[in-house]
């Protein structure tokens, strides 16, 4: 269930916040205390619940952007298509405007940092800094490949498990998803390859599994042209601290493309969580926490004069 919406006069006050742009509506979620972090999910299409870091709330400021195209009165005329790297930065501009602080930082996970990296290098002047998680310079065939060379060692690890099928199963059926219950339950099935180690800990992880929702974003712009991505000539030149973080057994994203954006980017940080695939932040909470405060304080002090 979603939580209820209330009218709020201040922009950050606890809780869930909706307004109007474009004829759509935009909604977005606080909680916690502290410096400003704006934290834009995955997917695209997978609902921002999966990313609520309850650690980082103890000391920042968590506003988890619901990214248009997930409820109905927030999807494009052209939906499910349209939903381009622009488009959404463009939405994330008037958020973090209507946040009243002078400069944010901005968490992407997963597609939502393919997001924020976009976001950093044409809208910077919002940022104080930038935190790049499970994310990677490129999409397209080169990524497609790392990632069926990442699910083959999977598969060859846990090759005697009988959850692998489906896991592979998953896998080969998402290329031909076309509805929102085709993108969920592939979402839900190709969720243990995202862990270090589900299987191990399934009692643990599996609820996080079983509550999943998604609904199907094309990845095409209106026209129908993929939104193709390669940052790696401008990233040499993003201009804003930026901190990469990645787990050592991410599949989809992995410790390649960790390392990879580390080299491009002037003067980032880099976090390789050794004990986790592509949900760091539920594998490993505290350290993952850790770095990300220290990296919001540090960058706060460094850009503003004060924690």
């Amino acid at each position: 269930m979603m939580n209820p919406t209330v009218a709020h006069s201040d922009p950050l006050s606890p809780g869930t916040h909706t307004y109007e742009l474009a004829g759509l509506v935009q909604r977005y979620h606080v909680h916690g205390n502290g410096p400003v972090c704006v934290a834009h999910s995955g997917g695209p299409g997978i609902f921002y619940e999966y990313l609520r870091m309850p650690v980082l709330e103890e000391h920042l400021t968590m506003v988890y952007v619901e990214p248009i195209g997930i409820a109905q009165d927030s999807r494009l005329p052209s939906h499910p298509h349209g939903y381009t790297r622009e488009r959404y930065s463009s939405f994330l501009e008037s958020l973090i405007n209507r946040l009243g602080v002078r400069k944010v930082h901005l968490l992407g996970h997963s597609h939502g940092a393919f997001v924020a990296a976009y976001h950093a290098l044409h809208r910077s002047e919002q940022l104080a800094g930038v935190i790049l998680y499970e994310g990677a310079p490129v999409t397209g065939p080169e990524h497609g490949a790392e990632a069926g060379r990442m699910l083959e060692a999977f598969a060859s690890k846990h090759s005697g498990h009988p959850g692998l099928a489906g896991v592979l199963a998953a896998f080969g059926a998402m290329s031909s998803i076309s509805d929102d219950e085709q993108t969920e339950a592939v979402a839900k099935g190709v969720l243990p390859s995202y862990f270090a180690d589900f299987w191990d800990n399934e009692e643990q992880y599996g609820p996080l599994r079983d509550a999943i929702r998604a609904v199907y974003i094309s990845g095409l712009d209106e026209d129908l042209t993929p939104d193709l991505i390669d940052d790696r000539a401008a990233l040499k030149k993003l201009a804003i601290p930026a901190l990469v973080i990645v787990g050592r057994h991410d599949v989809i994203c992995g410790p390649r493309w960790g390392l990879e954006l580390d080299d491009l980017i002037p003067d980032s940080r880099l976090l390789v969580l050794e004990n986790s695939g592509h949900l760091g932040h539920v594998e490993e909470p505290q350290q993952f926490a850790d770095s990300v405060r220290r990296f919001v304080l540090d960058t706060a002090v460094a850009r503003n004069g004060a924690a």
